[in-house]
């Protein structure tokens, strides 16, 4: 199984889609659906990673009082 640390964030939810259609077929031998399960979970872990990564780098410019701009976290838009 290929290293899943240098897939791209697409081509890795492109690949755990194909896995969960392949552990939905009938007929799939133990060792296989075992084999495909880990490289869903290690390819599910690596998605959630780069989400919140993505998530820490989302920032909102912020102008102060003085008209310095710094940079803060975004805010949510969760309602």
């Amino acid at each position: 199984m290929p290293s899943t640390r240098k897939i791209k964030f697409g081509e890795a939810v492109k690949r755990l889609e194909e896995i969960v259609k392949l552990l939905e077929q009938d007929g799939i031998e133990l060792e296989e659906s075992s084999r495909l399960f880990e490289e869903g979970t290690e390819l599910a872990k690596l998605c959630s990673e780069r989400l919140q990564e993505a998530e820490e780098k989302i920032e909102r410019l912020i102008k102060d009082g003085s008209g310095t701009v710094t940079t803060g976290p975004a805010e949510s838009t969760d309602e």
